[in-house]
């Protein structure tokens, strides 16, 4: 066995005597390069290389969407994010947005507390905000986040810039003000969490999605900026050394989390995941990849991945297993011997199952973009222009292959156009003019959707 087949060899294995808990983290807008153990070289971070060092890396792992709130869809119902209304707004905007996940659809968390898990998100949910479209009706038994795509790491409020800013810090459907900064908070509840399923018989999911290193760029030094950024992407605030410290402080409360579960005897059944929701942003580091969050380059969907399972998965190995966000869902699902519903089948697929060829595609609006990758064959349309890359051999997509192989780039058109006819069509999306502040509708691209 070489050291890259060790995921892969895990297909056919009989299941597990006894259901694994699953810690699921998910980091926002983290770069494939932001880790140590990915490459990152100006600062280290000691506990998700210790966690990559018992379990397994990902070199091949992508987001389902080049922003957030899409990836999300398809996290939770292990589909392709188009096939839904709310997948569609990208991302799901700050204010007006009316819509969210529709309580009947089946769900990661919902179909594991089918199964007898109980079932908690702690952190970002960013799948909507009107009654009705909150994770405690989406088959999570408790909630302690926001609701909306970024807030302020010490007020919690999100919004802001042109219009009022507003608190965003839920306790169940319930708003809460809590001092402290938000990374600090999302760990400490986990732990807590961790304890009181300690006392519990039943397997847990815990999802626990932070906002780092989204921005605003707020460091845990950086209180004085607490409530004076106004527009919260906070376009002149930030450097490389503040982005550090937001992900080596994501970092060091990871490792707190991991060493509670070992403390309170979990950690041998349990099965955790760490990934991105999808590429980084102005600080991260996306090399070996070009591009950036918003862009269906490389560098927009490669994200890091880790899975640490004891005594399931060999570690300190990597594997060049393609995977993507929708593929956790029946993964987990398998591990925990649950099912999807066979009414909404997955489009992604289960990691511990046999290695299977595979074709992905992607779109976004903004600048009209379409993606296929099919092994290292790499479709790119953006802005009217055509590409065809070899990603194994060029992972920075330099050079356009089109001319070279007109076939090819022929059949991947060819496929995604199929793809996309069973999707929901772009402009079937609704967006009301007060959907978006203009700074979200600039930095999305999604100015045109307003009259």
């Amino acid at each position: 066995m070489t050291r890259r087949d060790t995921f892969a060899a895990l297909a056919g294995l009989a299941a597990p005597s006894s259901r694994p808990n699953i810690l699921f983290i998910m980091a926002d807008d983290l770069g494939y390069a932001d880790l140590s153990c990915y490459g990152r070289r100006d600062y280290r971070t000691p506990q998700l290389d210790r966690l990559a060092a018992e379990g397994v890396r990902f070199t091949n792992a992508y987001a389902s969407s080049c922003v957030c709130s899409p990836t999300r869809v398809a996290l939770i119902t292990g589909r392709y994010p188009h096939r839904l209304p709310v997948g569609l707004p990208e991302p799901i905007p700050t204010y007006g947005f009316t819509g969210g996940l529709p309580k009947d659809h089946p769900t990661l968390p919902s179909l594991l507390r089918q199964a007898g898990y109980h079932t908690s998100l702690v952190g970002k949910w960013h799948l909507g905000v009107q009654p009705g479209f909150g994770p405690l009706d989406a088959g999570y038994d408790d909630f302690f986040g926001y609701r909306t795509g970024g807030v302020d790491y010490f007020t919690h409020q999100a919004g802001g810039g042109a219009r009022p800013a507003f608190p965003d810090l839920w306790e169940g459907n319930q708003l809460v003000a809590r001092p402290g900064y938000l990374t600090d908070l999302l760990g400490d509840r986990a732990e807590r969490i961790l304890t009181s399923r300690a006392q519990d018989r039943r397997p847990f999911l815990l999802s626990l999605h932070f906002s780092a290193p989204h921005w605003p760029w707020q460091a845990p030094e950086d209180e004085a900026r607490a409530g004076k950024i106004g527009n919260l992407a906070d376009y002149g605030g930030g450097s490389a050394a503040t982005y550090a410290r937001i992900v080596q402080r994501m970092d060091e409360r990871i490792g707190r989390v991991l060493d509670h579960l070992a403390k309170l005897g979990l950690a041998r059944n349990t099965l955790v995941v760490f990934t991105s929701d999808n590429g980084g942003e102005r600080f991260s580091d996306n090399w070996p990849f070009s591009g950036r969050k918003t862009e269906l380059l490389e560098g927009g969907l490669r994200v890091p991945a880790i899975v640490r399972w004891p005594g399931r998965v060999a570690a300190g190995t990597t594997t060049a297993q393609t995977a993507v966000t929708m593929d956790w869902m029946p993964t987990l699902l398998a591990a925990a011997g649950a099912a999807p519903d066979p009414a909404y089948p997955p489009d992604g697929i289960n990691l511990f199952g046999k290695p299977v060829a595979r074709t992905l595609f992607w779109r976004y609006r903004w600048q009209q973009q379409r993606a296929v990758r099919e092994g290292d064959w790499k479709l790119l349309k953006i802005a009217g222009n055509s590409f065809l890359f070899d990603v194994g051999r060029d992972p920075q997509e330099r050079a356009n292959l089109r001319a070279a192989h007109p076939e090819v780039f022929a059949r991947l058109s060819q496929a995604w156009e199929h793809w996309n006819a069973g999707m929901l069509p772009e402009d079937s999306a609704v967006y009301s003019h007060e959907s978006y502040s203009d700074e979200e509708a600039d930095r999305y691209g999604n100015r045109r959707a307003k009259p």
